[in-house]
């Protein structure tokens, strides 16, 4: 077939590389000049198979009230007069119970799991590199509080055969020897050693090249204007330049797909949630982190990529618009001087992007009511955790084959 998708971050690319490698003719339209120029341009480097979780959690709506009056808060809320973000912000709500974290959890440990696999498959018939390290994720908790609390973590991980450590003090500086100049402020950390790290940006791009190989074409610097659906089936996109056809159409647009669908009467519960980074010259690897560090306290992620440090978290929630906030730099510098004192932060880069986060954390793989329409978007934080599964998922549910996985709760359906 001929198949148009929607979207160049490492979502799109992956499901390109994916069906061309099942035989399809395909075509990658984007806006931007190039891959990987928003969304996953300078995300926080995690590969986290194992720490992988849904933003809607049981206490969450109690721990949301108590950021709001934090200096350092992990979740800012910029309410407006919304309709989509008061809609989102009721469902997600509503998926902040023990039944539903447990049900999405187990979802999205699912996928992790499966993109792992596929993700080293990629790796090995292409034999890209992205500054990857394979040592594993360790959420450091400050406070025997957060200890306590990783129980409901532990019990999912070992109810879905996910390898993980509860680790002590010495436990966490034997992991991340860098920690031992600021062991005073640590208690322990729970451990889950199949994580990865790598630069999203790199392999996104190198990949793209490898699918250009197999005969993608990338459309760049298209502005996208909408879909051609002609009864009940898509027959193409229209854009600035042109009208596309296709047999089919995949809908990889991050934060943007809903806006893309709004008008065909499709209703996707995708929000962009702001997350920022900073990316930061390693001068000192001795009081750099080895893997990643996932800062309990402020939500923020610290990951070695190669010669640098990329210190990423924070949700912002205020609809679409990506200005960096300095306030939130000041997030970024107080977790990374806290833990890994040292770092020449005047030369670090800032950076912001959109998110596109689902209610219950999830994200939406799988067909629409629109014959040969379908969707790879909705993956929140988790985008480069899930992209080779999600692209290997879309890629057999286009191509009419049965996924190696179970899909069916992944789809848009489960939102009637």
């Amino acid at each position: 077939m001929k198949v148009i998708v929607l979207g160049a971050g490492v979502i799109g690319v992956t499901s390109a590389y994916q069906l061309a490698k099942a035989g399809h003719e395909v075509i990658v339209v984007d806006r931007q000049q190039g891959p990987a120029l928003e969304t996953s341009f300078a995300n926080a480097g995690e590969v986290s198979f194992g720490y992988c979780s849904p933003w809607a959690a049981p206490g969450i709506p109690a721990k949301a009230l108590k950021w709001l009056f934090m200096e350092h808060a992990p979740l800012i809320l910029r309410p407006k007069l919304d309709r989509p973000m008061l809609a989102w912000m009721v469902q997600m709500l509503r998926n902040c119970t023990a039944e539903r974290y447990a049900i999405n959890k187990g979802r999205m440990l699912r996928l992790a799991a499966y993109s792992r696999t596929s993700l080293a498959e990629v790796r090995a018939e292409t034999g890209i590199a992205y500054d990857e390290r394979m040592q594993g994720t360790l959420q450091l908790f400050r406070t025997q509080q957060q200890l306590d609390a990783s129980r409901k973590d532990v019990k999912a991980l070992a109810a879905d055969g996910v390898p993980y450590k509860v680790l002590d003090r010495d436990g966490c500086i034997r992991v991340e020897p860098a920690l031992k100049h600021v062991r005073e402020k640590i208690v322990g950390g729970l451990l889950t050693p199949k994580d990865e790290t790598g630069d999203c940006f790199k392999f996104t791009n190198a990949l793209a090249a490898k699918a250009a190989a197999l005969g993608v074409r990338f459309a760049y610097g298209t502005q996208i204007k909408g879909l051609g659906v002609e009864n009940g089936r898509v027959r193409g996109v229209l854009t600035h330049r042109e009208t596309m056809t296709a047999d089919a159409v995949v809908v990889a647009l991050g934060s943007y797909s809903p806006l893309l669908l709004k008008p065909l009467g499709i209703k996707l519960p995708v929000y962009p949630v702001k997350g920022y980074s900073l990316t930061i010259p390693i001068t000192d690897p001795s009081r750099a982190p080895e893997s990643t560090v996932m800062d309990e306290t402020y939500k923020i992620a610290i990951t070695r990529l190669g010669d640098r440090i990329r210190v990423g978290g924070m949700a912002e929630i205020s609809g679409y618009t990506n200005d960096l906030g300095h306030a939130r730099r000041r997030t970024l510098d107080h977790s990374v001087t806290d833990l890994f004192p040292g770092g020449d932060l005047q030369r670090a880069s800032f950076w912001s992007g959109l998110r596109p986060m689902t209610p219950d954390g999830t994200p939406v793989i799988g067909p629409t009511k629109i014959a040969g329409l379908f969707l790879n978007t909705g993956h929140g934080t988790l985008g480069w955790t899930m992209s080779c599964g999600s692209a290997r998922l879309i890629s057999d549910l286009v191509s009419g084959r049965k996924p190696e996985i179970d899909a069916a709760d992944l789809a848009i359906s489960r939102y009637r």
